[in-house]
């Protein structure tokens, strides 16, 4: 009886690889499972092997049950697999000169490994003084004058800051471009714009030591997680500067009107009151900055190249704002593309080497790698 019920809430675990998270805990729980799917496929192995150990009653109930959620907890893989197959080529119709990184989208040795641990040394500098703000800067690893990327962390415009998943600026700098991973004024105490004049501010600041940190200044690609993707959106969109090669969304929103109007579940997250924080009221009380902080009303014939990565079952940002997005870029020739993560979920790349984070570094890469090779 006791395995039966084990594997009945193995099951139920199981079930968030491929369903949409009901709760913010659950939520959590989601991205272990389908970014650490060896984690909870070994648990549920070891709850079937233990039904060989002797006669049991509900035996066979158990293991069929078992053996569902085997097959569940797996598929983030396999999916990951199919995605997989043609991502270079899919890439490569919207980005025709792209340039393929020495590495494949996906290996199945390094679900193995657990999250990307090869660091390099940072420094900390203060790029504002008033209210301070500082930088984490990781140097590129390789000689020479080298793209730089700005990094703008997640947290609903009012938490976080630029320690958050680190990992990727590690693997970057390895891979040979700097980044800068940006601290920025936070809600309520602040609004928007206040996140892109920070940005703003932090390009100033690089520009003016790129002798010091050996930074190529034609060559700056912004890439923001969640919240911080709307400000990296907004800031390539609004920047209007040719040194800007390339902007990177990974699940963030595009679109503030429409995500007002569409907010997430409330046992997820409320939306509305962290668009409210941000933006200073609600969408009746100050229409005009939701608009003023959509990027998709931003977007021209002069936008940068566009990189979205977003999970299907994001139940924090809609994956319907890259479809909004898409529909503003396509209709100004700006070249761009869109990963679609089936089983993925908000912060999929938490783990570098998992089925989510594997194919999204990848991209990642190839994208930086095609937009700055023409200035390398």
């Amino acid at each position: 009886m006791i395995r039966l019920i084990l594997s009945i809430l193995l099951l139920l675990v199981s079930l968030l690889a491929v369903l949409k998270a009901p709760t913010y805990h659950l939520w959590l729980l989601s991205v272990a499972v389908t970014e650490f799917p060896l984690l909870l496929s070994f648990l549920i192995s070891l709850v079937l092997m233990s039904g060989f150990l002797g006669e049991q009653k509900y035996q066979l109930a158990g293991t069929t049950v078992g053996l569902i959620a085997l097959a569940l907890s797996i598929s983030p893989i396999f999916r990951a697999y199919i995605v997989s197959q043609n991502l270079a080529s899919k890439f490569g119709k919207s980005f025709p000169q792209s340039a393929v990184p020495p590495t494949q989208p996906l290996s199945f040795t390094k679900l193995f490994s657990g999250n990307y641990d090869d660091k390099v040394q940072y420094q900390t500098f203060i790029y504002r003084n008033s209210p301070q703000l500082q930088l984490n800067f990781y140097p590129a690893q390789k000689v020479g004058k080298r793209p730089c990327i700005v990094v703008i962390h997640g947290g609903s415009w009012s938490s976080g800051d630029s320690f958050q998943l680190p990992e990727l600026n590690h693997y970057l700098a390895k891979a040979g471009f700097h980044v800068a991973a940006i601290n920025y004024r936070l809600a309520p105490a602040h609004h928007s714009p206040s996140p892109l004049e920070d940005v703003q501010q932090a390009l100033a600041f690089l520009n003016r030591s790129h002798q010091q940190l050996n930074i190529d200044t034609a060559n700056f690609v912004l890439l923001g997680r969640s919240a911080g993707a709307q400000v990296a959106l907004m800031a390539a969109y609004t920047e209007r500067t040719a040194a800007i090669q390339g902007v990177i969304s990974l699940y963030g929103p595009a679109d503030m009107v429409w995500g007002y109007s569409q907010p997430a579940s409330k046992w997820v997250m409320d939306s509305k009151k962290v668009m409210e924080q941000y933006l200073g009221g609600t969408y009746q009380e100050i229409p005009e900055k939701y608009f003023e902080s959509s990027p998709v009303e931003f977007v021209d014939k002069n936008s940068p190249p566009t990189l979205m990565i977003h999970g299907k079952n994001d139940v924090l940002v809609a994956y319907e704002h890259n479809l909004r997005l898409i529909r503003r870029l396509e209709s100004a020739s700006v070249p761009h593309f869109l990963l679609t993560l089936p089983w993925a979920t908000h912060g999929f790349d938490y783990n570098l080497n998992g089925p989510g984070g594997q194919l999204s570094t990848f991209t990642v890469h190839q994208f930086i790698t095609t937009v700055t090779a023409n200035k390398n």
